[in-house]
């Protein structure tokens, strides 16, 4: 087998960043979890079950003032589709007739 010298070379020294590369990210990644453990610490159940209906409430408060500003909670379009709606009710026939039999 016919080894190249400058090949192994570049290997060796590639293998060798990309390790301390992945070393470095793992103790970064480490830093970052046991910042945020720190941060929840005086956080009990009841708290987060709070913030978490809060945060609901919240989102649900955006998308109606969104719709709002974008026109699709408007009374003119909540009439018109309330029109369709009976329009199409008033034209649906009866199937059952009952009747038995072919």
């Amino acid at each position: 087998m016919i080894s190249n010298p400058n090949m192994d070379h570049f290997l060796l020294y590639a293998s060798i960043i990309l390790a301390s590369v992945t070393f470095f990210l793992c103790l970064y990644a480490c830093a970052r979890v046991g910042k945020v453990l720190n941060s929840v610490k005086g956080l009990d159940w009841d708290t987060i079950a709070c913030l978490t209906g809060d945060i609901g409430t919240i989102k649900k408060s955006i998308q109606t003032l969104n719709n709002r500003i974008n026109g699709l909670n408007s009374p003119k379009l909540n009439d018109e589709l309330l029109n369709y709606v009976e329009k199409q009710r008033s034209n649906v026939t009866n199937i059952n007739n009952n009747k038995i039999g072919g």
